[in-house]
């Protein structure tokens, strides 16, 4: 007797009809057709949120504000080409925080700032004995300090220190001649240059017997005074270095110049300053 499962099987698909052996093959590649063209969908969908979140990304670095461009700060004029500059490891501790910090309350100066040096800061033919004429010019050929250090055989620091501007005046007699030179500086950058104008003078070790450098008299006028005397190559000279704030005068004088004489000069010299200077 047949199994009861079997029988039943039997009676149930007695009466089905079956699809030919093609129909069935044929469906069953729609089917796979079906199931490749919704899993190409989905790929293509998955790639499409990709790149929309890259782009986002994108824009929102691209909507990043550019950084500010550097403050250029303007440079200031060039100093006289004679006179070398300050290195920057000269610059005084006082000076530096002088230049760096807060301004400070107090009365306003009685002159505008100016870098220039007016005309009348320097001696006037009024000042000078008579025989005496005014003349363009920087001197007849090297005078100052500095170029008799060429006749020393060791290194020298710059005798000025950050100048800020230049002012000369010359004089000529039928037996002699005078020249000035007025620079400004800040007043510690002043101080500091008549040190070196010591300094100098003190440590010149004189490349050939007879040449000299000395100190002749100090305290002559001003806020400081100097006179120097020199002999090089059998040439005596006499410069006369006055300081008035932040002015710094330097004079070419008679190489017969005593120290009195020197001191009427350096008087002068000083009075003439203040007009170019807030020290007085």
């Amino acid at each position: 007797m047949p199994d009861q499962l079997f029988s039943d099987l039997y009676h149930d698909t007695d009466r089905l009809t079956w699809a030919p052996v093609e129909e069935v093959r044929r469906r069953g590649r729609q089917r796979t057709r079906r199931t490749r063209v919704a899993g190409a969908l989905a790929v293509a969908v998955a790639v499409g949120v990709l790149a929309s979140g890259a782009a986002v990304l994108a824009g929102q670095r691209d909507a990043t504000p550019p950084l500010p461009s550097a403050t250029v700060v303007p440079t200031t004029p060039d100093a006289d080409p004679t006179v070398s500059p300050t290195p920057p490891a000269e610059s005084s501790p006082s000076h530096s925080a002088q230049s760096s910090g807060p301004p400070t309350s107090g009365a306003p100066s009685s002159r505008s700032p100016s870098r220039t040096i007016p005309a009348g800061a320097t001696l006037q033919l009024a000042d000078l004995p008579p025989g005496f004429t005014m003349s363009q010019g920087k001197g007849k050929g090297d005078w100052t300090l500095e170029s008799a250090t060429i006749y020393c055989e060791n290194q020298l620091p710059a005798l000025a220190v950050g100048v800020r501007s230049t002012r000369f005046a010359q004089f000529d007699s039928p037996t002699d001649w005078l020249v000035e030179r007025v620079t400004r500086h800040s007043e510690a950058d002043a101080v500091t240059s008549m040190k070196r104008m010591r300094r100098i003078v003190a440590d010149c070790v004189p490349a050939r017997p007879g040449d000299s450098l000395s100190i002749l008299a100090e305290g002559l006028g001003g806020d400081d005074g100097v006179l120097v005397g020199g002999e090089i190559e059998g040439i005596p000279a006499r410069w006369l270095f006055v300081r008035r704030g932040d002015l710094v005068a330097q004079l070419r004088l008679d190489h017969q110049t005593t120290p009195n004489e020197a001191r009427q000069f350096a008087k002068l010299v000083a009075d003439r300053l203040c007009a170019g200077t807030d020290a007085c």
